[in-house]
């Protein structure tokens, strides 16, 4: 749909520009306009184009509160505000070592004409990869208190878009991606879970990232930035008109979704613009709409490969429980331990003396501390933990000794159970705990139903529960990597303490999961989907792909080869090599990929890629200059054409390349793979095969 030519010629040389009704804004380099106009009736509206095309059709913004008239209409422009801005942050740990942070700024300052005359502003941020818009809630004297009911923020799209989407549950995003047209979207077919059963999806809705693509290349994908105290934005879909619609999630003990007095600001509303799917991993749109780093320095923390005691008990061959029984309200050793438990002293020491050998810098232990008797599925499971007492054949002085002295940092495990109050009142007795110990990170988990009852993990309540975990752990020197999360959304930025989180259908439903697991295709669509909120700790590297001596109903469904290459297409700076000690030392010659990856990137090159089919990325490591590359695929077999142009000029390097065997394939031959050492240069071009739900996966390293 073509524009208004002359619009955006006038106001392209200027960047902004405002007539008395339609305020207009470009990025940078002049391929997105943004028009902001009040219609008749003074209701807010704004529209998008992108190369001349308009993608986002005249549509309104508004909200409902409780007790209290909406904002819908009855708006006149009071102000307007334009600025360019051009500046680069360096991240401490990411994906690159230096951001650009460039776009130009619109604020429009509405007021009503009735007699409330309430205030509100809207802030547009549009960059060359996209566009950030947010909701300013001025101090004024007849606005104290905004009880939200609603947003009502509309995506009105022009295109019958191929939509990869999973439901806007308010508890969960751990569901399988589906790919359909915008127009058959059916969210409400997806609210039995293979773990959690009936989970809450009250509307057809989907949550975000969303990712869309046009027949003529269009990438967008929808999201939000900066969740700061306020509730998580799914999008209710209109599947008639082709639009999205705001929805946040509420709590069954209010009539309100949010709450907050004024002055105060909504999260940013985001789309990500790009004419093809590389551009959307490249985007940096959402880490440049969060406010800069907060903490200072955070070098306390180290970006790591960590090993640990957790795959085993999805595997069912030992257990987070040690087998003892609440006395009196204590939990004590009656002497009928199962022997099954995980985290024992020496089990522990073993991941320790292998992660030293194989330049793993963690070990993660879950299933260390009393309570996991009582853990979940039990209403009065608050309190159950504690956070500070460790079973009795888990001596955390010996096995903290003896980590320090191999080199390797213990991960702390917090598994709430969602009690969330207990967990609150024992964050600081819990986090000095870990300091005691010289421990930096920890990962929390919020498995179950939120406590206090009627609270959703994505609303308001839930927001402000993880982000002040984290908050407060900065304070102790603790690193947060959170499963059961809140979507991330760029704090990262702000907050850089916050290193990773799940909030995605993870390798543990490959170990358990009565749908088989997740098929091929999935982290192929993860790649332009949820990896686009920032870092996932997915656990990727297992080996024993079929693992029939444990479970002969479920597998991982890939081949080796694409375990490996997931080190550097899932970006984390908390990498997991998730699979037990003794498949690892069956299979060295893979292992060593995993013993040289790194972990922290100073640049980030997305060379090719399509939604849903394959994935091909390469990234500098920032402390030796090596480079690494990964590339997956689908359930089809393919070529791909790889161009080492990205390498540096004049420099030979060593590359080790972990592909597909001829014969390889998922499901009927998943461990074929071959090994090839060649010496490469930016001049470079190589074809490489990749089987069926395969991959590759290639370390570079200058040679000296």
């Amino acid at each position: 749909m073509k524009v208004r030519f002359l619009l955006i010629v006038i106001c392209v040389s200027l960047s902004s520009c405002w007539s008395e009704q339609e305020p207009v804004v470009s990025s940078p380099d002049k391929k997105i306009v943004l028009e902001f106009s009040l219609d008749e009736q003074g209701k807010p509206f704004y529209e998008v184009v992108f190369k001349q095309d308009t993608i986002i059709k005249k549509s309104s913004l508004g909200f409902d509160f409780q007790d209290s008239k909406s904002f819908y209409g009855d708006f006149e422009i009071i102000d307007i505000k334009t600025k360019s801005f051009n500046k680069s942050w360096k991240m401490p740990w990411g994906e690159q070592l230096e951001v650009v942070n460039n776009y130009n700024l619109l604020k429009v300052a509405l007021q009503e004409k009735s007699d409330l005359k309430r205030k509100l502003n809207i802030v547009f941020k549009i960059y060359n990869d996209g566009v950030g818009f947010r909701y300013e809630f001025p101090k004024q004297e007849n606005f104290k208190e905004a009880l939200i009911t609603e947003e009502n923020t509309q995506f009105n799209l022009t295109e019958d878009y191929k939509t990869f989407w999973i439901p806007g549950d308010w508890d969960i995003y751990e569901h399988l991606y589906s790919t359909t047209k915008l127009s058959e979207i059916n969210a409400l077919t997806k609210r039995n879970h293979p773990s959690l059963g009936q989970t809450y999806i009250p509307e057809n809705a989907v949550n975000t990232p969303v990712t869309l693509v046009g027949e003529n290349g269009i990438h967008l994908s929808f999201h939000e930035a900066a969740l700061v105290d306020y509730a998580d934005m799914t999008l209710k879909v209109n599947t008639k008109n082709l639009a999205f619609k705001s929805n946040l999630v509420g709590s069954r003990n209010t009539k309100y979704k949010v709450k907050r007095t004024l002055p105060f600001e909504t999260p940013w509303r985001t789309i990500q613009i790009t004419d093809n799917a590389p551009g959307l991993i490249q985007s940096n749109l959402i880490l440049n709409l969060n406010e800069p780093n907060k903490l200072g320095d955070v070098s306390w923390f180290t970006p790591m490969k960590y090993t640990g005691v957790w795959w085993e008990m999805h595997l069912g061959k030992s257990s987070w429980d040690y087998g003892m029984e609440m006395v009196d309200g204590k939990w004590t050793d009656t002497g009928k331990a199962h022997g099954k438990h995980g985290a024992t002293t020496e089990n522990v020491k073993r991941f320790i003396d292998f992660s030293a050998k194989n330049n793993i810098g963690g070990v993660l232990v879950e299933g260390w501390n009393t309570g996991w008797e009582r853990w979940i599925g039990f209403e009065d499971r608050e309190g159950v933990f504690d956070f500070v007492t460790p079973y009795p054949d888990y001596n955390l002085d010996s096995v903290t000794a003896y980590a320090k002295q191999k080199g390797v940092q213990i991960i702390m495990h917090h598994e709430t159970s969602a009690a969330t109050e207990t967990y609150e009142k024992q964050q600081d007795s819990a986090y000095a705990f870990m300091q005691k110990y010289g421990m930096h990170t920890v990962k929390s988990g919020y498995v179950g139903k939120i406590l206090p009852k009627g609270e959703y993990h994505h609303g308001q309540y839930m927001v402000n529960h993880y982000n002040n975990a984290a908050i407060k752990a900065a304070k102790y020197q603790v690193a947060v990597n959170a499963h059961e999360p809140i979507k991330a959304t760029g704090l990262r930025r702000t907050y850089p303490n916050i290193i990773s989180r799940e909030g995605v259908r993870g390798q543990e439903f490959n170990a358990w999961s009565s749908d088989g697991g997740n098929p091929p295709e999935h982290l192929s669509i993860v790649a332009f989907t949820r990896m686009l909120a920032g870092p996932i700790d997915y656990t990727p590297g297992i080996f024993n792909i079929k693992f029939n001596e444990y479970k002969k109903e479920n597998q991982v469904n890939t081949t080796i080869a694409h375990q490996l290459a997931l080190y550097v297409v899932l970006y984390s700076p908390v990498q997991m090599a998730a699979d037990l000690i003794e498949h690892y030392e069956a299979n060295s010659k893979p292992l060593q990929f995993i013993n040289d990856v790194g972990v922290d990137w100073s640049e980030t090159k997305v060379l090719d890629g399509k939604v849903g089919d394959f994935v091909t990325i390469a990234r500098k490591e920032r402390k030796t200059d090596n480079w690494f590359l990964g590339s997956i695929t689908d359930e089809n077999s393919r070529e791909i054409n790889l161009d080492f142009d990205f390498l540096d000029k004049g420099v030979s390097y060593k590359a080790t390349i972990y592909k597909d065997g001829k014969t390889a394939h998922w499901d009927t031959n998943p461990l074929s793979m071959e090994i090839e050492t060649l010496t490469i240069n930016k001049k470079t071009k190589l074809k490489i095969y990749m089987a069926a739900g395969g991959g590759v996966a290639i370390s570079l390293k200058k040679k000296r």
